[in-house]
């Protein structure tokens, strides 16, 4: 009855979104090999307006260390060479009529280390996020035990919650581990 109240589906995909908020910010960390991805925050000003690189111009990697950006109206190359820059990622854009290329600089032994860290940092945000997720759902089971749901019944979904957590975490630190040796081997 007050049971019906408690659904580990919804936790679950509340951790699920945390994870693949992750794996977001990790498309976005160069790791010195060209990816389209690495593009996806640059937003350029066209038309009177703020919208993404790819709705003003074609992203491809032609070569493991360029990223291509054949931009469709040729007078909005300047705001994408703008926008790029703007976007801070480290790029340095080469005009070259409507097409700019960005050559992918090699990684110093330093920036690796930066960038390791940074991982981190977005892993324990990760981390944070899904032990928030585990909270809401003991905090609900708390409730749902006062209001008559069995101590047996709240110890029962307290472990389902507990499992859910450590299968994330233990992805997070897959994710992290796997982004980690991307970034130091390449």
């Amino acid at each position: 009855m007050a049971a019906a109240a408690f659904n580990a589906s919804e936790l679950e995909e509340g951790m699920i979104a945390s994870v693949e908020a992750l794996k977001r910010e990790f498309s976005g960390l160069r790791t010195g090999r060209a990816s389209a991805k690495l593009l996806d925050p640059v937003q350029v000003t066209v038309y009177g307006s703020k919208m993404p690189l790819n709705q003003v111009a074609t992203v491809s990697v032609p070569e493991p260390r360029t990223i291509s950006v054949q931009v469709w109206d040729k007078s909005n190359v300047g705001p994408v060479e703008k926008g790029i820059r703007e976007a801070n990622l480290g790029l340095n854009p080469v005009i070259d009529g409507a097409l700019i290329r960005l050559p992918i600089p090699t990684l110093t032994a330093d920036r690796r280390e930066e960038l390791v860290k940074l991982a981190h940092k977005y892993a324990e945000q990760s981390k944070v996020s899904v032990r928030n997720v585990r909270r809401d759902g003991m905090d609900l089971l708390k409730k749902l035990e006062k209001d008559g749901m069995s101590k047996d019944e709240h110890h029962d979904n307290a472990v389902i919650v507990q499992e859910l957590t450590d299968k994330f975490i233990k992805e997070i630190d897959d994710v992290l581990k796997t982004k980690e040796e991307e970034i130091r081997t390449v």
